[in-house]
């Protein structure tokens, strides 16, 4: 797949996970809805710092927005899919098991 429709599906496919409509995506974006629309539908193309725009909107790195998730490791994707308070909740847990585990030795 070529770059221009990785970063379509991608774009589309974080919005809608984060659930925003094109038209919140726009409000935050500070653009208009029926650009976001237009990226969306390949008809244009955002500049490099649209998509920096963007990936802040969406809270993502803005390098994910060129991933081809068709081409990554299960455990590539996860690393992806995971949002950072999860993950760092889900450390701190373990840290706390591991922390009672060593003070009953």
């Amino acid at each position: 797949m070529d770059s221009r429709k990785v970063f379509i599906n991608n774009l589309k496919g974080f919005r809608k996970r984060k659930k925003l409509s094109q038209m919140k995506l726009a409000e935050i974006c500070n653009t208009s809805t029926s650009y976001i629309g237009e990226i969306e539908i390949g008809k244009k193309f955002p500049s490099i710092e649209m998509i920096d725009i963007i990936a802040e909107a969406l809270n993502i790195k803005t390098y994910f927005l060129f991933i081809d998730e068709s081409e990554l490791s299960d455990k590539e994707y996860a690393r992806i899919q995971i949002p950072k308070k999860i993950k760092t909740d889900i450390a701190a847990e373990i840290n706390r098991e591991v922390k009672v585990i060593l003070d009953k030795y």
